[in-house]
């Protein structure tokens, strides 16, 4: 067996380069999550809920917004990325739906309006790696949340044993034709976890099988414990926090894959007192 050990030795810049380079390639991207509709029922769901206009944090190339306006509801959706904002905004020209993007950090970006419903799908909230990232964000939120409305979100559970997987040890995948390309390629997975940075790294290696140059693409994680989530949440001004497991109503429990998170803002309109430490 091979030697657990780190591949990375620059973890910043591997972690800021996987911040952005999955959504280089939308089409690779729709390709890769397009049997993924449960979580685009829910947040329909949560619009029909809670009314809109909806705002959206990561809203890519689309998955759930136009999905969400297609219901009626008017979207204002947020992202990083100018490759999957583009690729939206080449949709929208041939649908007609009511969605307006932004390009931006989530962290920063002020829109001067409120909104009844804030979503961040699809472990959106992975990508804010350090407190201060996820405390500015959710500051964004909280400006964002009109009276009475509600913050959701998903985010994938941490799995002990897959953060202890080996990183020089690789995963395959069925092989498939690469949209962009349009070369036949054969697909692996490799995982690394940084445990005192709470940082998965996620290395997806892609060949062509008839030869030539491949490559390989860092998609980076935090990852985030349920009750680190809840007290995040807890001590920057939200309150009446819940979670359910895999988009349903269910209590989460061990076999929960995605969890759910709906919050909304404390009555008090500054983050809540954090106690003081008795060291």
């Amino acid at each position: 067996m091979a030697k657990r050990g780190p591949v990375i030795d620059d973890v910043d810049a591997v972690r800021d380069a996987g911040a952005l380079a999955h959504y280089d390639d939308p089409a690779y991207y729709d390709l890769a999550y397009d049997a993924r509709k449960r979580d685009v029922a829910f947040y329909v769901g949560q619009a029909k809920r809670y009314g809109g206009p909806v705002l959206e944090y990561g809203v890519g190339n689309g998955r759930v917004a136009l999905a969400v306006a297609r219901a009626g509801f008017e979207v204002v959706g947020v992202d990083l990325s100018a490759s999957m904002l583009g690729n939206l905004e080449q949709k929208l020209a041939r649908k007609r739906t009511r969605v307006q993007t932004v390009l931006g950090d989530m962290r920063t970006v002020r829109l001067r309006r409120r909104f009844p419903l804030v979503i961040a799908p699809f472990n959106t909230v992975l990508h804010l790696y350090e407190r201060p990232d996820i405390e500015a964000f959710l500051a964004r939120v909280r400006e964002h949340l009109a009276p009475g409305g509600r913050f959701v979100f998903d985010f994938s559970v941490p799995v002990p044993a897959d953060l202890a997987l080996d990183p020089n040890r690789s995963f395959s995948a069925p092989s498939f034709r690469h949209p962009t390309s349009g070369q036949k390629v054969r697909y692996r997975e490799r995982f690394e976890y940084h445990s005192l940075r709470q940082l998965l790294v996620i290395w997806m290696d892609m060949t062509p099988v008839r030869g030539g140059e491949g490559a390989s693409v860092p998609l980076s994680h935090r990852q985030f414990f349920p009750r680190e989530m809840e007290a995040l949440l807890h001590y920057n001004g939200f309150s009446e926090i819940r979670f359910s497991a895999d988009f349903s109503e269910r209590e989460p429990g061990p076999e929960t894959d995605s969890l759910v998170v709906s919050a909304t803002v404390a009555r008090a309109s500054r983050p809540v007192a954090r106690p003081r430490s008795r060291a």
